[in-house]
């Protein structure tokens, strides 16, 4: 078998053609590197040469690209989640917080009102607590305050709060009591209408928010807006205390009498703190005894020693008393027997 020939001859081969083929590379690398560095003509093709490249590489590098995209997405929405999640957290109890402190406010403020009431009024009050309520079309209109007899609660004391008349205590057990309040149907309040003095009688109507006046007699001077105060009548609740405000005024069904509707000045519906009244404005019975009246202190302290001398001047006189008398009386009999 024949060995084929190897025709292909190496590039620096030895011999003088082999050196020429040195010499001749080596002068073109030599002119390319000059010509590149003065005229700047190779980066041009490299420019050009990376237009047609570029596309292949940034193809080849797109799935590196996505899966990093991914998992940095995947990563962003978790992190998005968990702090989305930790500031719903935040802003709930923040709102919670927030609707505790405006619940402390107007509970201070409240209280700051019913303060002021029992210094205006200068009775004798308790500070009472709703915890409970019973309010119905049907039902009696009622609360239930957390004091009792334990408290010194008693039936038919009065009930009020910063802005006017509530109702009265109807029922006691020893640590709590039922209050009947002024809008229910049974209830009635013997009123004075404060800028005519016009008394009449409130009665509730089972509505929160409204309070009727019948029976007022058709001359009587009655105006929407008149202010409605407890008369004092009967004992029961303090004269001169807020009730309601007329808001209407009309005939009745017979139209033989006028008939108003009045709004409550108390918040019936609303009202977490109350105060329970232990004693009237003005309370019924006979006048304290008025105080004796005398001298001065000074001069009862001048008029004992002369006092106390004429008394002691009675007492030495008191010895020759008898014989002085005794004649004197003789003087008299005598004198009495003369014609």
């Amino acid at each position: 078998m024949a060995i084929p020939a190897n025709n292909t001859a190496p590039l620096f081969g030895e011999g003088a053609s082999g050196t020429l083929r040195l010499v001749v590379y080596l002068v073109i690398a030599i002119a390319l590197m000059i010509a590149d560095r003065r005229g700047d003509w190779l980066e041009h093709l490299r420019a050009a040469a990376s237009i047609v490249v570029e596309p292949v590489w940034r193809l080849a590098a797109a799935p590196s690209e996505l899966a990093r995209d991914a998992r940095l997405a995947l990563a962003d929405r978790r992190a998005l989640s968990e702090q989305n999640a930790e500031l719903s957290r935040q802003l709930l109890l923040a709102q919670t917080r927030l609707r505790r402190v405006e619940v402390v406010q107007e509970q201070n403020q409240r209280l700051q009102e019913l303060l002021s009431v029992q210094k205006t009024l200068g009775l004798s009050v308790q500070l009472a607590r709703v915890i409970d309520i019973d309010f119905g079309p049907y039902r009696r209109h009622t609360i239930l305050l957390d004091l009792g007899s334990d408290n010194g609660i008693k039936v038919g004391q009065p009930v009020i709060d910063a802005r006017g008349l509530v109702g009265q205590i109807v029922e006691v057990r020893p640590r709590s009591c039922t209050v009947l309040l002024i809008s229910d149907k049974s209830h009635a309040v013997p009123v004075r209408i404060e800028r005519t003095g016009l008394r009449t009688i409130a009665r509730g109507n089972g509505t929160l928010d409204t309070l009727e006046l019948p029976n007022i007699p058709t001359s009587a001077d009655v105006k929407v807006g008149d202010k409605l105060v407890t008369s004092g009548l009967g004992g029961r609740f303090p004269a001169d205390f807020p009730v309601g405000v007329i808001r209407s005024v009309g005939n009745d069904a017979t139209g033989m009498f006028a008939a108003a509707k009045a709004t409550p000045d108390a918040a019936l519906d609303r009202s977490a703190e109350v105060l329970v009244l232990h004693e009237l404005a003005n309370p019924v019975g006979p006048p304290a005894p008025a105080e004796e009246v005398g001298p001065p202190v000074s001069l009862k302290g001048s008029d004992e020693p002369a006092a106390q001398d004429a008394v002691g001047g009675e007492q030495k006189a008191g010895s020759g008393a008898p014989s002085v008398m005794s004649a004197e009386g003789t003087k008299q009999k005598r004198g009495e027997a003369q014609p």
